[in-house]
């Protein structure tokens, strides 16, 4: 079951797995709702969405009993994909373990904010299952090789003080403090964010130098936006700017 809620005036979505029978392990049936909540995120007025779980588990990874067929595996690695790309920023707000698919959720969000209790890893080897590319390069990127090869050959753990230490996790916090950050990214200037979004991807998936034309484009709309005049009007009348992304 995944949970849908709207805050700050439709800037901010809260996507909250609940299947506390499961652990929130994700089924295909699961994947395939958090896929169709971030496309319709996108196509609405939303600027941020948070990532979760609910009963104090952000997700114990796979539902083993739904692993088998390839329709699993292609809605993961659409939402894996949709939260990396996706012109909006991503949050995962982490309380207790994110485990195997949990912790792949959380390191293809832009942002994660994890509690004291929290704790991640990719137990793969302990089932006998082997983890995409996609995420060996993201995990490689966001926590450095020694801790990957820790998490990938040896099947180890971090708390979140030490996902913390590493960069992997941005802040230390619970779905409050989550949210108040989501409402502070919210009011930046969308079109902002999305360039450097693009840039980010761009960047990420090609070799160094120029941007792609998608991300070139989304740095010409930020520059060209009634919303560049709101920031300068309202950093000479020392006020709060209102972005309207356009």
């Amino acid at each position: 079951m995944l949970e849908t809620r709207t805050h700050a005036t439709g800037h901010v979505v809260q996507l909250t797995i609940n299947r506390p029978q499961r652990r929130n392990a994700v089924d295909h049936t699961t994947l395939v709702a958090i896929g169709d909540a971030l496309e319709s995120a996108v196509a609405s007025s939303a600027r941020v969405v948070i990532l979760t779980g609910a009963g104090g588990t952000f997700s114990a990874g796979a539902d083993l009993t739904g692993i088998e067929g390839p329709e699993f595996s292609g809605a993961l690695m659409k939402v894996l994909s949709l939260l990396s790309t996706a012109p909006v920023v991503t949050i995962a707000a982490v309380d207790g373990p994110a485990l195997g698919a949990g912790t792949q959720l959380a390191s293809f969000c832009d942002l994660r904010i994890a509690t004291a209790r929290s704790r991640f890893g990719i137990p793969a080897a302990k089932l006998g299952l082997a983890i995409d590319r996609e995420t060996v390069q993201r995990v490689v990127e966001l926590c450095g090789g020694a801790t990957a090869r820790a998490l990938l050959l040896s099947a180890d753990t971090i708390d979140a003080s030490r996902a913390y230490a590493l960069g992997f996790v941005q802040r230390e916090g619970d779905l409050a403090a989550a949210l108040d950050w989501a409402t502070e990214i919210a009011s930046l200037a969308p079109l902002t964010l999305r360039a450097h979004k693009l840039a980010l991807v761009s960047l990420r998936e090609g070799t160094p130098g120029p941007l792609s034309a998608q991300a070139r484009q989304a740095n010409h709309a930020a520059w060209a936006s009634a919303d560049i005049v709101e920031g300068r009007s309202a950093f000479m009348q020392k006020r709060k700017p209102n972005f309207q992304g356009r």
